[in-house]
């Protein structure tokens, strides 16, 4: 990872996890831009707070890189607006990785890119702008996974698959080899999914089903 500094936007469990990645791997934290004081409270008092995006500005974007601290339970569409606003005034997202995460030489993480404690990404798998891979989820061969999706713990993606923008998959849902699960949709945690999902669909069960 670079020794740039970094600013984390946002607040909440995903925002803490990354702190402890970032904190191990001895990145330098400038800020946490959060107005919840009930998180701030709970980190480290040493890392300076940011109560609006006007505190962020301050710092030119050549001289940090932002982290991207907005988790998803059921969509991101908010982390992927904060990223895309962010973006538009000049800022990088730094991409993030635990070292514990087994990712291959012929992989590929595009700017932003989260992957979480115990995850896999196998080759010649490409993990997409501002998506997260999530604690001990897999991503197994030629996996296409798009911008802004989240993996949540524990899923598992067989060879092949494509993951189009803005997808979530949820806890510990599982999806067979080449299958292709459209845009924005929403695949349930503990979901075997066995068939191609349709965009904007929200699919659960064993095997899944849409809703």
């Amino acid at each position: 990872m670079t020794k740039t500094p970094v600013i984390i936007l946002g607040s909440g469990g995903h925002a803490k996890v990354l702190i402890d990645i970032l904190q191990i791997q001895n990145i330098e934290i400038t800020g946490i831009c959060s107005p919840d004081m009930t998180f701030i409270q709970n980190v480290d008092n040493g890392i300076h707070v940011l109560s609006s995006d006007a505190d962020i500005f301050e710092h030119q974007p050549d001289k940090v890189l932002l982290v991207n601290g907005l988790g998803s339970v059921k969509s991101t569409a908010k982390r992927e607006e904060i990223f895309k606003m962010f973006k538009s005034k000049g800022y990088t997202f730094a991409t993030v990785v635990h070292p514990s995460a087994i990712i291959s030489q012929n992989a590929r993480l595009l700017e932003g890119a989260q992957i979480m404690a115990g995850a896999i990404i196998q080759t010649d798998s490409v993990i997409g702008v501002n998506s997260i891979v999530s604690t001990k989820a897999s991503v197994d061969h030629d996996c296409k996974i798009g911008n802004h999706v989240h993996v949540a713990p524990g899923a598992t993606l067989s060879g092949g698959i494509t993951v189009d923008d803005g997808v979530h998959i949820g806890t510990g849902a599982t999806i067979i080899q080449g299958i292709h699960i459209g845009r924005n949709s929403l695949v349930a945690a503990g979901a075997v999914v066995t068939k191609e999902v349709r965009e904007f669909s929200v699919v659960r069960g064993i095997p899944a089903k849409e809703l």
